[in-house]
This record gives structure tokens, sequence and C-alpha cells, in this order.
């Protein structure tokens, strides 16, 4: 008998060999129809895949993260098995589930091309296949076996994928005719896929290789009801006249030049204003809470990152090292902040009278994404994060860590961010060799999470394979107006910095310890922070943090004087606006004011002039009716 630990905690014991799925069957049958896959010890595995020893065991259906990459995957094969039928001889290269759906890599050959058009008759032959509910199934299978197969079937990119696998570690799977060199998982059949929407057609350099061929990625997504489709596809819609680029345009608050570099983002005047907001913000609230602002430089000797792990981790990613005239010294655009702060640490001896040492910094970074990643915001190669470093003795990583979490609810709550969820982002298991730092470290570093995350006052999850690579940490996920899960906000406890920078603090017994470092980062990156805050509020910010706070509509230029009289008074109670004095008709300043998102609307005409009054508008509740400016300036305030 084997003993399987369930999320709640509860222990169950069965025969081993028993499957994630029959475990669901002993729970409800209701349960295991809905089951796509399971967490087994940190990974997820098919819901048929035996269980041969003690582990814990987390059942996965569409509600859970998994559970949908689980179908997505294999909505991805599906696919692939469609194009093999429609475009005989096409080869595959490779289909992961992303964020929201699934792509395939595909070389059509040189005559002939998959378009938009071609879409549709791909859905449906998905559809059609997917009616012939078949079994994925799950085959080990030797590396000669498996490069055979692709010989034959002349297939060369499996056949490098296969370079890189070890023997003894390789797995096929198959539905129906169609076979796939994948390590999975999958779901049990192909009957459980009921919907189909394949997105877009783009160009995808081989494995993100620039100097590779480039093949044809073609987006889906799928549901297991008809239903959620429609729904997905109307927030879809919705989610066009929201995104963050198109606003950011119309509103005025950030641009990108392709003279300055792609992905390079420039804040207009009105963007900076917000933007500031948002780091005075934060300024004071760490101000208060013990931070010390710093400054560090926008470049590192490349021996900094190579000591702090950050170049194995992103030199491949990062712009390449800056050469000096000096012979052998090389210099690299900061991709993180924290190395610059472990030497600050280090800048004299520490005492543990010092301790917790707290250092801010909004510091802005750099990585080389690829083209094809690049988003508006949420995608850049230079963004600005709001760093901060804390370095303190093990004993005060609990309380520490709870004070950031404080902060962290706080300016989420703050901003407009109600439905939160804490992550618990640990190791991956099955890939000890992405992360640095010894198994004592992590283990100290993720039992501190742990701990300290059975005292917060949220709902909490776990999620192994999303730590950092330098240790784990606690991810803040919001769900926005629209329904969708993002990441912001971050809380990171790492024991291994302060090894690889050999940190240390004189201890009340006079010798020599190690700190612990907590990186955080309430808004995670001001950029990605900005597009997700665009999206939730469709522009409409919160009042306090808006750039424009009204703007005044005089009906003609006679009246001019007096409207610049009340933006002036205003400006004094710290209102924020502006005049449109332009020689239009008042209909059409009030058009352009509202598709501006301005929160309020001041006209002046004749009257309001006479009895020293402006006429009120809200955006989008329409006329409040005249105030003078001290009832405008109280009426003001209770909107804040």
């Amino acid at each position: 008998m084997i003993n399987i630990t369930l999320p709640d905690g509860s222990v169950r014991q069965y025969e081993a060999g028993i499957t994630p799925l029959e475990i669901a069957q002993s729970i409800s049958s209701g349960l295991a129809r809905n089951v796509l896959s399971a967490r087994v010890n940190g990974t997820v595995v098919d819901a048929n895949r035996p269980i041969e020893e003690d582990a814990t065991v987390a059942l996965l259906t569409w509600n859970d993260q998994g559970g949908k990459e689980t179908f997505w995957h294999s909505t991805a094969h599906l696919m692939a098995e469609a194009l093999e039928e429609l475009y005989p001889g096409v080869k595959l290269g490779i289909g992961p589930a992303v964020e929201n759906g699934f792509y395939y890599d595909v070389d059509t050959g040189d005559d002939r091309t998959i378009s938009s058009e071609d879409l549709p008759r791909i859905e449906e032959k998905m559809l059609e296949l997917a009616r012939r509910k078949v079994d994925y199934v799950r085959r080990p299978i030797s590396k000669a076996d498996a490069v055979a197969y692709y010989t034959e079937k002349e297939d060369p990119y499996k056949l490098e994928l296969l370079e890189r696998l070890e023997d003894g570690n390789i797995t096929f799977y198959t539905q129906g005719n169609f076979t796939d060199l994948c390590r999975g998982p999958h779901i049990a059949n192909s009957g459980a896929i009921k919907a189909v929407k394949l997105m877009k057609v783009a160009g995808a350099y081989w494995l993100g290789d620039e100097k590779r061929k480039q093949l044809t990625r073609i987006y889906g997504i799928s549901f297991p009801k008809a239903k959620e489709l429609k729904e997905y596809l109307e927030l879809l819609e919705e989610a066009k006249k929201r995104d963050h680029r198109k606003l950011g345009q119309e509103l005025e608050l950030f641009m990108f030049s392709e003279k300055v570099g792609a992905g390079l983002p420039m804040w207009l005047p009105k963007g900076t204003q917000l933007r500031e907001r948002l780091v005075n913000y934060l300024k004071d609230r760490q101000e208060n809470a013990g931070y010390q602002q710093v400054t560090t430089p926008h470049i590192g000797k490349k021996d900094l990152y190579v000591t702090s792990g950050h170049w194995d981790k992103y030199g491949a990613d990062s712009f390449q090292p800056i050469k000096t005239p000096r012979e052998g010294e090389e210099f690299m655009l900061k991709p993180m902040n924290c190395p610059h702060h472990c030497e600050m640490y280090k800048f004299r001896p520490r005492s543990y009278r010092e301790l917790p040492l707290r250092l801010a910094e909004f510091g802005t970074v750099y990585r080389y994404e690829q083209t094809g990643e690049l988003h508006g915001l949420s995608r850049v190669r230079g963004f600005t994060q709001d760093d901060a470093h804390i370095f303190c003795m093990p004993e005060q990583v609990k309380g520490e860590f709870l004070a950031v979490v404080d902060i962290v609810k706080e300016v989420l709550s703050m901003i407009g961010f109600d439905d939160v969820t804490a992550q618990i982002s640990l190791r991956d298991p099955a890939t000890p060799e992405k992360y640095i730092g010894s198994e004592k470290n992590w283990a100290s570093a993720e039992q501190a999470i742990i701990d300290a995350c059975a005292e917060i006052d949220m709902q909490t999850v776990t999620a192994y394979g999303e730590a950092a690579f330098y240790g784990p940490k606690l991810d803040f996920m919001v769900r926005d107006a629209l329904g969708r899960q993002w990441q912001l906000g971050t809380v990171q406890v790492d024991y291994n910095l302060p090894e690889r920078f050999e940190l240390e603090y004189i201890g009340a017994d006079n010798q020599a310890h190690r700190p612990v470092m907590i990186h955080r980062a309430p808004f995670g990156s001001l950029e990605r922070f900005t597009s997700i805050l665009i999206e939730h509020t469709g522009g409409k910010f919160p009042l306090w943090l808006t750039p424009e706070q009204l703007t005044i509509l005089p009906i003609s230029e006679k009246f001019n004087a007096y409207s610049q009289e009340v933006l002036a008074e205003l400006a004094r109670h710290d209102i924020r606006g502006s005049v449109d004095d332009r020689n239009e008709t008042i209909g059409r300043k009030i058009r352009d004011t509202e598709l501006k998102r301005v929160p309020f609307m001041l006209i002046v005409g004749e009257k309001e002039v006479e009895n020293g009054q402006v006429a009120v508008r809200v955006q989008g509740e329409g006329d409040r009716g005249a105030m003078t400016v001290a009832e405008f300036v109280a009426f003001f305030r209770t909107q804040l």
C-alpha cells in the first residue's frame, strides 16, 4: 500500500499502481469526469499514469491552470494531426500550451503556405478528429527507435530535438493515426475537446533563432464546452477595446519609435505624470516602512552578473556585452538590480544591529526579448522595476516577509485590484538543473515562505516550477475587470545570492554570519503594471492617479480668460486639468473629452461667468448642474 496526500492535507491509502483518475473515482464520479491531469510530487502527469510510491497528489480540472494547459497541449497534437491529413508531408516543430491556448510550429514546404483563410478548414478537421474519441496513449521509446521513426518520416525538426534528449527519457504520444515526440502530459481522450478556434497565423524562427528557418506558427484555443468558446470570443472583443497599446496612443501616455529601437518605450507627458504618481505613492509607503532609496548604474561589469548567476540565466537574452577601449574589459546593460544592491551591502562591514537593511530602487533593467515577443508595455526590452532588497537575519525573515505582503496588498487595493490570490512558487522537482544553490538553501527558503504564508489572510495556491532561478517566491495573481488573471507583485526569499557575494554580518556572538536576502517588487515593473492597469480600467484610472482630472470647456473664446482663472484656482487645491480653447463647437469638445476618459468636464459660458460658476459634467454620467469653484472642489473631494 502507498500513502497519497491530497491538497487538503488528508492522507488516503491505495495499492501501488493506482492512477490519479482512479483516485478521483474513489472520491466521486463527478470529480473523475472532470479530471484532466494531476500534479504528482510537483510534476503534472497524465491522469492515467500509475503511481508506485508515496506521493502528494492534486487532481487538476478545467478550473486549474495545469488542467487547462494539459487540455490545450492535447489540442495542439490534434491540430498537428489535422495538418498532416490536410497537408501531406508537412514537417512538425514544437506545439506547446501557452498562457491562453496553444500553438504549433510547422514547415509546410517551399511551395505551400497556410494563411488565415485556411484556418476554418483546419478547425473543421480538428473537430472531426476529436469526435472519433480516441485515447491519448503514452509510450516510452528508446532513442534509437525514435531516431529511426523520424528518419523514415523525414522530419528534421524532431530529429534535432532528439539530439538533445537522453536515452531512457523519451516518450511518444499517439492518438488515432498520429504519433508525436512528447513528454506530455495529455488528457485521456480526444472526445473532451468540444470547441476549437484557431486565432492567427504568424512566422516564428525555429527554436527562436533568427538565423534559422522561419516556420509557420498557428495559434489556437479550445474548450470542453462550446458555450465557453462563445464567452471567450466575446471577452476578446471587449479586450480589443481595452488594448493598452490602442488606449496608450489615444490617451497620449506612451510611444515607441523604430529609430529609438523596438521594445524601448518612451513615456509622454501624461504617461509620465501617471508613472510618477505610482512611484511617489510607493516611495512614501516605503519610507514609512523603513526603506532607504538608492540609485545604481544602468550597466555593470560582466563579472558582476557571472558572480550572481544572471549571466548564465539571461546572457542569451541580454544585450551583448559592451566592450570598452581597455583590452578585455566588458560591461553589460543590467538585467537585474540585485547584484548592485549586494555590492552596496558590502560597502562596509555590517553589524546585526543594522539589520534588517532595506534598500529600494526604481531601477531600469534590460533584456533582449525576441522581436516577435514584444507587445506594447507588457513585453519590452527596457523596463523599470520597483525593486527593493531586504538583508536580514534568518530569524527576521518571517516578520520581514509578512511586512512586505502587507505593502503589496495595500498597493494592489489602492490601485483597484481586489480579487488577489497569493501563489507560492516553488521549484520544479523534475528540472533541478534550472536552479542555482544548494539543496539546503532551497529547503530553507521554501520552508520560510510556506511558514509565512500560513499567517497571511489571503487565498493561496502552490505552483511548482514557477520559482526564480535563485529562490522560491510568493507571486500575487490579480483578476482584472474582464476576469483575466495576471501576475503582479512578487516577494522572493534568497539564501543563494548572499552566499555567492559572500555577504556577512557580525552577530551578537561577535562571529560572522550570512544574511538572508528578500527581493520584492509590488508593481513588478512599471511598464507591465501600467499595461494591465490601462486594460483593467479601460483607461478610466482612479481619480488620484489620472493624469488629467478635468478639462474646462469654454463655449467661445471670450470665456477663455475666465476658464484660465478657474484652472489656476483649482490648481491651488491640487486638482489637475487643462483648458480646451480650440475653435470648435462645445458638442465637439465634449465628445473629444469623453473619448480621452477625462473624469470631469467644466463647461463655461456667459451664465457661468456672470454667476462665478462652472457647469459640471461627469465622465459617463452626464450633467451634474452648476457649481461654484468652491462647491466643485468639495464635490471633487468626495470622489477621491
